[in-house]
């Protein structure tokens, strides 16, 4: 029997890159799959592809910035499934410039778009996981939330803030048997940033991991043994510089 049969992800940000990944690594595994997204052509295309691996997804389409979206996701998945397995908040968006070029449009952008994000889909799926008295709540962090980049403080900052949540949650939500955990890869060959500090040449020439790498990680946390809780991954490049 497939690992995750049976069980329901909820997937942020799945119309590309890791978000895209990870739901066709869980729906291998057999898990039913709510996704959302901003594009619903990429969305569409993705249940597409889980069809073909035999299980369900519902296509919610929408910004996870707003309230209004998480809300929606939730009662979405409620109506198809009747709870919430596995919710990964992936949403995110970066920014790479230093300080003095940042503008506060730049930061509102960043922190909400990566910290908000992650707040208002976790709100609402984890009174779902509380009743259940079970689920696993998974937040893409990064190396950037290990430890700070030069010319990356502002993101940085979105990304211990993301770690700082999902420390908290751990304490907060394990007497109701939920586990929460963080992803933490270094640079992913996808679309992410691209115009913001990367570019598509340099990410296409880069030795940076591959999505499909880092929903290899996912897919190990959301398989864990049910007694154990995995706390955080921290994932770099075997290309990355020894000194």
């Amino acid at each position: 029997m497939a690992k995750l049969q049976g069980k329901v992800a909820l997937i942020t940000g799945a119309s590309s890159g890791i978000g895209h990944a990870a739901a066709l690594a869980l729906a291998g595994e057999g898990a039913d799959l709510v996704v959302t997204a901003r594009r619903n052509d990429r969305l569409e295309a993705l249940a597409a592809e889980a069809a073909l691996l035999g299980v369900k997804t519902v296509c919610v389409t929408g910004d996870m910035r707003e309230e209004a979206t998480a809300k929606a996701v939730v009662a979405a998945a409620l109506k198809a499934y009747g709870r919430i397995d596995i919710l990964i908040a992936n949403a995110g968006v970066g920014n790479y410039k230093n300080l003095v070029d940042t503008s506060v449009a730049d930061y509102d952008e960043m922190m909400d778009g990566n910290m908000k994000t992650s707040w208002l889909i976790t709100r609402h799926t984890v009174p779902v996981m509380i009743a259940q008295k079970d689920g696993l709540i998974l937040l893409l962090s990064s190396m950037a939330g290990v430890y700070g980049f030069a010319g990356e403080a502002t993101y940085s900052a979105t990304k211990f803030a993301q770690m700082g949540f999902a420390q908290g949650l751990d304490k907060e939500l394990r007497p109701h048997g939920i586990k929460v955990g963080t992803i933490n890869p270094g640079g992913v060959k996808t679309e992410f940033a691209i115009g913001k500090g990367r570019t598509e040449p340099g990410v296409a020439a880069s030795e940076m991991l591959e999505a499909e790498d880092v929903a290899q990680a996912i897919l190990f946390a959301a398989t864990q043994p049910k007694l154990a809780r995995i706390i955080q991954i921290q994932m770099r490049t075997m290309a990355e510089s020894l000194t």
